[in-house]
């Protein structure tokens, strides 16, 4: 298999109904100014991390991102049999054992007070899980140094597992990294460029945040009857719209990171692309469940370089019954113009599928679902691969 593109375009319009999908720091909806009005925004770290949980379903593996490696390094210990003091040193010395500062976790009731063998990596570490029973088993391997090592009390203390070992673990990698990439200054060699690149969602049109008001019946209260009023009163902010989503897979930087895999590539870009239309961000969910499918996807194999579309709708569509249906036509409108604009020829092939009856010539080839659509673009950016049930 040789790539032939440079990159897989995909674009999205999704109806989303009564929700808060991303908040800010004051619990508001988000949002960006753009073409002089207010639009609702999703951040892209926000939906990334959900694609980034289906994701991890569809290929079967998963990665783990966290301060807090010694104490899951810990809780594998104790379910190999070591003893509690044991363990927590374990997992302490782990910890303490890279390049990566550390410092140690403050005793909750008294936070002038460390908590003994309980190191926090001043820097998150982005591992495949699988690096847990590696660094379980390293533990393992030098057991008996670390049941006659001192504990950890302070952050200058020196571990006693090798360095270099416990470091190559930590560069270690999965499809999960390969794909969205690891920053890592503190250990060498450690980063990996992310393949792919995710923009914020914005809604197409104008909105207006909504404010709920809610209160909560005390159930006691309303039985006895010897009380009126409600047990608690509050508001929660929320919006609805048509976002405009966007995303690009690097598959030569992703064949770098992969390295001599063919069929990995195809694999990781197939579950990628899937991941992303599927996906949809879990803030509210109890309350809302705002679980509605893509109005639209479109994808474009490119040779040159990538291009978001979300400069169709700087004018924000004006509502005809709604704003789906304008902004499905205002974004083939104006992909026709853009390839128009930049030659053809960059473009390897484009095609979508959704919901609209109507032909959306700008876009390319209409197929019928989702999954034949991915399948189509890849063939075409990956030459010499073979889909899923396709003969050998």
């Amino acid at each position: 298999m040789s790539v032939v593109a440079r990159f897989i375009d995909i674009h999205i319009l999704q109806s989303v109904p009564f929700s808060n999908l991303n908040r800010d720091d004051t619990n508001s909806v988000k949002s960006v100014q753009w073409g002089d009005t207010l639009r609702t925004r999703v951040s892209s770290q926000s939906w990334k991390r959900a694609v980034r949980g289906v994701f991890e379903d569809k290929i079967g593996e998963a990665a783990l991102r966290t301060r807090r490696i010694g104490e899951r390094v810990t809780r594998e210990l104790l379910t190999r049999g070591w003893g509690e003091t044991d363990a927590q040193r374990g997992g302490a010395h782990v910890a303490a054992a890279s390049s990566i500062k550390y410092e140690l976790a403050k005793d909750p009731a008294d936070p002038k007070q460390i908590v003994l063998n309980k190191v926090l990596t001043n820097a998150m570490v982005y591992v495949p899980e699988a690096a847990v029973t590696e660094l379980a088993d390293l533990a393992e391997t030098h057991r008996a140094t670390v049941e006659k090592a001192k504990d950890i009390k302070k952050p200058a203390d020196k571990s006693v597992l090798p360095k270099d070992d416990v470091e190559a673990i930590l560069r270690s990698r999965n499809g999960v990294i390969n794909l969205f990439g690891r920053m890592l200054a503190e250990v060498d060699n450690a980063g990996v460029d992310g393949a792919v690149q995710v923009a914020h969602a914005l809604t197409t049109h104008q909105t207006d945040v909504e404010l709920d008001y809610f209160s909560a019946v005390d159930d006691i209260t309303a039985a006895w009857g010897d009380a009126t009023g409600s047990g608690h009163m509050g508001h929660a902010e929320f919006s609805a719209g048509t976002f405009y989503r966007y995303a690009t897979v690097d598959l030569r930087d992703l064949a770098t990171n992969i390295g001599d895999e063919p069929q990995a590539v195809r694999e990781l870009s197939s579950a990628f692309l899937s991941a992303f239309i599927e996906s949809l961000p879990q803030a509210k969910k109890n309350s809302t469940a705002p679980h509605t499918i893509p109005d639209l996807v479109h994808l474009c194999v490119r040779t040159d370089r990538p291009l978001s579309f979300a400069a169709a709708f700087e004018e924000p569509v004006q509502a005809r019954n709604g704003f789906a249906q304008v902004s499905r036509a205002r974004l083939g409108e104006y992909a026709q113009a853009a390839n128009k604009l930049l030659g053809t020829g960059r473009v390897l092939t484009s095609g979508w599928a959704g919901l609209d009856a109507k032909d959306l010539a700008g876009l390319g080839q209409r197929h019928d679902s989702f999954d034949d659509l991915i399948t189509t673009v890849l063939d075409a950016a990956l030459v010499g691969s073979k889909g899923e049930g396709e003969a050998a």
